[in-house]
């Protein structure tokens, strides 16, 4: 369909409504005859900036990553604690719009997010960081971060300690006896898991830690 030669609404307005309409009621429930009267038009105006709903589901998954906040880079250098704080701001972005969160598997193509990818590279390459590892930290978090927060966002929003609540003690011992024991919550797990992760690269990459725990890499 050809696009209408004058917008009767904005670009950022498609997609602030679009977002509205999938928090409400997840994005099954996005159309182009609902977003449009959500906006108080007819449906072909919304292809003066869009194509189709697939351009306006990838919008919508830009503008949910846009949100997260790029922590200040330390002084010192532990681009480990850098990038951790980075993903927790991710993780925080993405559940505040939860039932959007499947959708970034599917619009959230690597090119869109490029220039954020080449600033991460050159804050490793300023740290140090052997230029072999930088693929392997960016992609590796990339898949670490996306995959656990869509994982989480699945389930119901919960501060308390994350738990097997099916494990039968008789059945699951182990596993029981560990869902006890565990007393920490989804961002706190969230969080080792994306620390550890980097420091187990800083460690098998030649990366190595000194006493005072910050990380001293040699290539």
């Amino acid at each position: 369909m050809p696009r209408p030669s004058t917008p009767l609404i904005s670009r950022e307005a498609t997609i602030e409504a679009a977002l509205s309409i999938i928090d409400e009621d997840g994005p099954e429930a996005l159309s182009l005859p609902r977003l449009a009267r959500e906006l108080h038009v007819k449906a072909p105006s919304l292809y003066y900036h869009f194509a189709d709903k697939n351009e306006i589901l990838t919008a919508v998954a830009q503008a949910i990553v846009a949100k997260t906040v790029f922590p200040r880079k330390p002084v010192s250098g532990d681009w480990a604690e850098w990038f951790t704080q980075l993903s927790l701001n991710f993780r925080a972005a993405v559940l505040r719009h939860r039932r959007a969160a499947p959708i970034l598997l599917q619009f959230l193509p690597r090119d869109m997010l490029i220039d954020l990818y080449e600033s991460a590279a050159q804050y490793l390459q300023e740290c140090g960081v052997p230029v072999e590892l930088h693929v392997q930290i960016l992609d590796g978090l990339e898949k670490l971060s996306l995959g656990a927060t869509i994982a989480e966002a699945m389930r119901p929003a919960s501060r308390s300690r994350v738990q097997f609540p099916h494990a039968d003690p008789e059945r699951h011992p182990v596993l029981s006896a560990a869902d006890r024991a565990n007393r920490l919550n989804a961002r706190q797990i969230f969080e080792h898991t994306v620390r550890s992760y980097l420091l187990g690269i800083a460690h098998f990459g030649s990366v190595e830690t000194t006493a005072s725990g910050q990380l001293d890499v040699t290539a």
